[in-house]
């Protein structure tokens, strides 16, 4: 696929704009995979859509949303942009899409087969490949943010992290948006979650901006606040078995 004419980064973007698919590509694992049309990136004016930031992360993850809004899909984008977040935390995989030696045919074959097990949306995909072409991809953990943040605050939405040993349950879950929700005043709340072995029993909740507001109700705290109120000083606590 030929790279689409783009202007350099950092600049600032209008909308992505889908155009005409391209021929069908067959790649070494003998998978035929329909390849995506190029998204067309242009200089914005003034006017609507999310407010634009100044840095090449920044000004991706606008790009992309200005496409899932006027699509009337930022829900099921960010969804996505969830899915592509598990996948680029393995180290390896942006490594292998950073490495400036990889052909760039062989990046894209790469991102077809990351869109089809994913499901990603055609607008997400065409992103990736975007990214590729510009040699932009490995800034896709920075993209990632940046995109959650211009969600956030086009829908209002306070974006809360849990960690606890375990996977909580759904319900439990929703208890805690209910609580964020009513401590934060915000409209809607997103749970994200994370494992932390070391906390021993219960959660952590943090949220307000940049995570700088934090509810802690796990043991480790507990003991903690009991080994300093006995003057034990700082105990190493294993998980229990």
């Amino acid at each position: 696929m030929a790279a689409a004419a783009l202007p350099k980064i950092p600049i600032t973007f209008q909308s992505l704009q889908l155009l005409h698919s391209k021929p069908t590509l067959k790649i070494s694992s003998n998978l035929n995979i329909q390849k995506l049309p190029i998204i067309k990136l242009r200089r914005r004016g003034g006017g609507g859509g999310p407010r634009m930031s100044a840095t090449a992360a920044g000004s991706y993850a606008n790009a992309l949303a200005d496409v899932a809004i006027s699509n009337n899909t930022l829900d099921k984008t960010v969804a996505d942009v969830e899915k592509l977040e598990k996948i680029f935390d393995d180290d390896q995989v942006l490594s292998f899409f950073a490495n400036p030696t990889i052909p760039e045919e062989t990046k894209r074959s790469i991102v077809d087969q990351i869109s089809e097990s994913s499901a990603l949306q055609p607008h997400v995909s065409n992103f990736l490949n975007i990214l590729v072409d510009m040699k932009r991809i490995d800034i896709m953990k920075d993209i990632v943010k940046e995109f959650e943040l211009v969600y956030n605050r086009f829908t209002e939405t306070e974006l809360a992290i849990v960690t606890s040993v375990v996977q909580l349950e759904s319900q439990h879950l929703a208890q805690i948006a209910k609580g964020v929700q009513k401590l934060s005043g915000a409209k809607n709340v997103r749970i994200k979650t994370a494992i932390d072995p070391s906390l021993v029993a219960g959660f952590t909740i943090r949220y307000g901006g940049s995570a700088s507001k934090m509810i802690d109700m796990s043991v480790k705290k507990q003991l903690q606040e009991i080994a300093a109120h006995l003057d034990l000083g700082d105990i190493q606590l294993a998980p229990l078995s």
